[in-house]
């Protein structure tokens, strides 16, 4: 064992005592580092250039790829080629990484305009990945070529790679609005971007109107780029405010929707068939969802799926029956999978390539417009330059041919011909250097006549030069002559620049029925207790004396139903709740109570359940006597919290809630008085107190029924048998509301109710 490395004279503790330790305060110094970060994931990851629609990795691959001559038209090279030079020059990243990038950057399911032009598995719609990089092939397509046009000619700034032996550019020409016809998506520290990708001939339509129109409003804009357009191709269901109001923030979402067609099969059946599914959803994945809610009988309305895509998506949709309406299957099916998508518009980029900024859809294109400008400017410039210096050598050309005999002589006598030569005829260090480089075959006549021709047509060239540099009318003229070149190469005629994705206005069904298709329909039995407990049991059950209950509690009401059913509960606070039919507890054990299903306040009872009917009406009643008839269609409620209907005040609480009917209300009293009355006495309301039905001076209401008069007046005893008393039968007991009414007639049950409803 060793000596420890410890000095004799340290305690072993602590760092060491001298003037090289520095204080650094904690707080101070996680926040510098985390800025420090922040702001290089913002700047060199996450958030594209707004000019050329790029993060860095993309842009190191398209100018690596430049390098290795990797030209449309020119032979492919192993990805792992590419993959190499990009991470040992340019960027010091994982090669996993980077491969990632460049065959995103082919794909054509994932890139409206492709930049890279794949050889091998690049993956596919189904999620697939692509092959290893050492058997795919790469090499770049025409719209990079045009991001990359003029990078030689000093259109863009460069700057020092990571280790300073090479140079990158800064941002490329970008002769092609990327980063709307791509788009972009990432996620920085604190801020993400998400641009959906757009037609490029649309965007250079736009482009177009802005040079003409700066100030153009947002509305013209939108007319020229109507929406986003994917590779994917789909429909986008959204009305113009909403995408107006997007393009104009920088901020909103698109709903794109799957597109689907019915196919005929003959003896009324059809087929529904989805041709083209949203962007970036994996097809796999989706019909596995689809399979798995089919299997979960989430998906009543559909029969069954299969993916019959071979290059096209083709998937189809089986319908559970001929019967069934296609339109309303889809929007079940919008509802419950990714057959409708949400797609984000976050258009937060680098403005300047150093400013993040969420920029609207006129902004972004204004500046890609001044970058482009800014790019013509400097390559003029850079033309210029090499003009200036060309004639400059011609015009030695030109003295040298007026004086060859002299020139030959003193190349063949002189000891420093460069310098006599520059004495003698008032040449440049440049001039004398092109003529003593000069080859003997450029001494005849021929050439003579080429370089004056040369000359003059450089002069001109830089005279044109000249009077662009001096004019901008000039300058937006040729960036206008440039865009209309690209809309003519990725017009609407062409493959690859027509409009894939729809505008279409999404169906107007009714939620109810949406709901509905989305369950499936199975009659049940609804029972619930005194105690308020609910539960259901499949089918229609006739004979429910098998029923378990609590202790002290018992049955209370059991109805018919089934599970598209809405149920409406009556409170004895007079508030109406709403609750669905396939969400009520099975009839395993004993329930579950209502007051957890919805938020009925303490102390307040059931009164009431029965199937919502829209249709029809309701007399609600109080203990007090007092009601009035509301339409039913007013009383469902949406929300947990239901719906007051019925005021009830003090002591007093909601009592009865009969369908109204008939045009005669029968109301009877805890005192066993008996009155009817027309039911035209009576208000409509949607909430209230009501009017009073019957007087009493002792007690309250008992029951109440709602009949036709020519029909008589039928009521049910505790032995289950049926009377009925005639109108002429009646005619002691028929009067006006609120008055106090007569005992019932003979045979009236003595529970003072008309009989149970229900079952």
């Amino acid at each position: 064992m060793g000596k420890a490395l410890i000095p004799p004279d340290s305690d072993g503790g602590g760092p060491p005592a001298g003037d090289g330790v520095e204080t650094v305060n904690l707080r101070a110094a996680l926040e510098e580092r985390y800025l420090a970060y922040a702001l290089s994931t913002i700047m060199h990851r996450a958030l594209p250039d707004l000019r050329d629609g790029l993060k860095p990795v993309h842009r190191r691959l398209l100018y690596a790829m430049r390098q290795l001559k990797l030209d449309p038209g020119s032979g492919f090279k192993k990805c792992a080629r590419v993959v190499g030079d990009v991470i040992g020059k340019f960027h010091p990243h994982g090669d996993q990484a980077v491969y990632d990038a460049l065959v995103r950057l082919a794909q054509e399911f994932a890139q409206r305009y492709p930049l890279v032009d794949g050889q091998g598995n690049f993956g596919n719609v189904d999620g697939d990945n692509a092959a290893a990089m050492r058997y795919t092939e790469a090499r770049l397509t025409e719209v990079a070529r045009l991001l990359l046009d003029g990078i030689d000619e000093d259109a863009v700034d460069f700057r020092d790679t990571y280790d300073g032996e090479d140079a990158e550019p800064v941002v490329l020409p970008a002769n092609f609005p990327n980063l709307l016809a791509n788009g972009a998506a990432g996620i920085a520290v604190g801020m993400a971007t998400s641009i959906p990708p757009h037609n490029a001939a649309e965007l250079c339509d736009a482009a177009l109107h802005l040079i003409k129109h700066p100030n153009a409003r947002i509305d013209k804009l939108v007319e020229l780029v109507p929406g986003p357009d994917f590779p994917t191709g789909g429909v986008l269901v959204d009305d113009r405010e909403t995408i107006v109001a997007a393009y104009s923030s920088g901020r909103g979402a698109f709903r794109l929707r799957a597109r689907w067609e019915t196919e005929d099969q003959g003896r009324g059946t059809y087929h529904v068939v989805v041709t083209e599914i949203p962007y970036q959803v994996q097809k796999s994945r989706l019909i596995e969802k689809i399979a798995e809610l089919l299997t979960a009988k989430k998906l009543p309305l559909l029969a069954d799926i299969r993916d019959e895509s071979a290059e096209d998506v083709r998937i189809v949709l089986e319908p559970k029956s001929r019967s069934v309406d296609p339109a309303l299957l889809m929007e079940s099916l919008f509802k419950l999978t990714d057959l409708e998508a949400r797609i984000s518009l976050n258009m937060n980029v680098l403005s300047g390539g150093t400013v993040p900024r969420v920029m609207g859809l006129g902004e972004v294109l204004s500046e890609w417009l001044a970058h482009r400008r800014e790019v013509l400017i400097r390559r003029s410039r850079h033309r210029l330059a090499k003009i200036i210096h060309r004639l400059e050598i011609l015009d030695g050309y030109l003295i040298a041919y007026l004086n060859l005999d002299e020139v030959i002589r003193i190349i063949r006598e002189d000891d420093e011909p460069k310098q006599e030569m520059m004495r003698r005829f008032a040449l440049t260090d440049v001039q004398a250097e092109a003529i003593l480089n000069m080859r003997l075959r450029s001494l005849r006549k021929l050439e003579e006549i080429e370089i004056r021709r040369e000359h003059e047509e450089l002069t001109k060239e830089k005279s044109d030069i000249e009077a662009l540099l001096d004019s901008e009318e000039k300058q937006w003229g040729v960036v206008a002559w440039q865009i209309r070149q690209v809309k003519k190469a990725f017009g609407p005629e062409t493959e690859l620049g027509r409009r894939r994705t729809g505008f279409a206005d999404a169906p107007d069904h009714h939620v109810d029925d949406i709901q509905q298709a989305m369950v499936e329909k199975e009659p049940i039995t609804v029972v619930v207790s005194e105690k308020g407990w609910i539960r259901t049991m499949r089918g229609h059950v006739a004979d429910l004396s098998g029923l378990s209950f609590k202790a002290d509690d018992r049955l209370k009401i059991a109805i018919r139903a089934d599970t598209h059913d809405k149920l409406l509960v009556f409170s004895t606070g007079g508030r109406f709740y709403t609750l669905s039919g396939d969400k009520l507890p099975g009839g395993r054990g004993h329930g579950e109570p209502i007051r957890l299903m919805v938020d009925m306040e303490e102390g307040h009872d059931v009164v009431d359940v029965f199937v919502h009917d829209p249709e029809r009406r309701l007399l609600v009643v109080a203990t007090d006597g007092r009601g009035f008839v509301v339409p039913e269609a007013d009383v469902a409620a949406n929300t947990r919290k239901g719906k007051q209907v019925l005021n009830v005040s003090g002591a007093h609480e909601a009592r009865l809630c009969v369908p109204a009917e008939g045009d005669t209300v029968a109301i009877i009293g805890e005192n066993r008085k008996l009155l009817a009355f027309p039911l035209a006495q009576l208000p409509e309301m949607s909430r209230g107190k009501g009017v009073r039905l019957q007087r009493y001076r002792d007690g309250g209401v008992a029951d109440a029924k709602v009949f036709r008069l020519a029909d008589g007046l039928t009521w049910t005893d505790t032995s289950g048998r049926t009377f009925t008393r005639s109108e002429a039968d009646l005619k002691e007991w028929l009067g006006d509301r609120a008055q106090a009414g007569r005992l019932p007639p003979t045979g009236f049950p003595r529970s003072n109710s008309f009989g149970e409803r229900g079952l």
